[in-house]
């Protein structure tokens, strides 16, 4: 009996032991979660050297390529605009800051170079649709050279809830606020733009990814081959 009684309290015991096990192994892995999303966060919202290097580059292509690189719609003041793309592919290396400033401050350059003054309903949607596409940045690992099918799915996923959100919510609704403009016509437009932004960033954003992608080493290549 005192056996049993000795073989019951053993197990009792490494039970417990394993139950405790169990739980600090939860917490560990809860533990290195909530780091690995604060971290995360930190680095979708960094500014570093190259980030602000990267805003001004891409804030100059931007503005050269809504201006010069443009395909009529047929829709008054809409455009297919190939820097959408640029700016989308901008956003997905650098973050939502660095992707939000080069569409707001290129659309801001390009309508004061050409017109004189921003349109700045459109500016400000500008900037809205790139920050929100860069809000992938953490999920993308262009810089190991990652860019397969479901990154690619990913991205424009995000490009185009982006463009929605941006062209038939933001620029019409500050189009009317702000200018006064007939609701029909800027609804017609946004519906154009978000489209034709989603066309723009999807093609030439995920070509550019891809080819950049092609340029930086895979993690662990370089040890595989070692």
């Amino acid at each position: 009996m005192e056996k049993v009684r000795g073989i019951f309290a053993k197990h009792s015991v490494e039970a417990m032991n394993t139950s405790g096990w169990l739980n600090l192994q939860k917490q560990q892995v809860s533990s290195v979660a909530a780091k690995e999303e604060k971290k995360m966060t930190k680095k979708m919202f960094e500014f570093k050297t190259k980030t602000i290097v990267a805003t001004g580059l891409g804030a100059a292509l931007f503005t050269l390529l809504f201006m010069y690189v443009k395909i009529p719609t047929g829709i008054p003041s809409t455009d297919i605009q190939t820097a959408y793309g640029i700016g989308a592919f901008f956003a997905s290396l650098f973050g939502p800051v660095a992707g939000g400033l080069i569409a707001l401050i290129g659309h801001a350059l390009s309508d004061s170079i050409q017109y004189g003054a921003a349109w700045w309903s459109w500016v400000i949607a500008s900037g809205v649709s790139c920050f929100v596409t860069g809000l992938i940045y953490p999920k993308l690992h262009v810089e190991e050279g990652e860019f397969g099918k479901k990154d690619i799915l990913r991205f424009n996923l995000y490009q185009v809830a982006a463009n929605m959100i941006a062209w038939i919510g933001i620029a019409p609704v500050l189009d009317i606020v702000i200018y006064a403009e007939p609701p029909e016509l800027v609804f017609t437009q946004g519906i154009v733009s978000a489209i034709s932004n989603s066309i723009s960033a999807g093609v030439i954003g995920s070509l550019l990814l891809a080819v950049y992608s092609k340029t930086r080493s895979k993690k662990g290549s370089l040890k595989k081959e070692g």
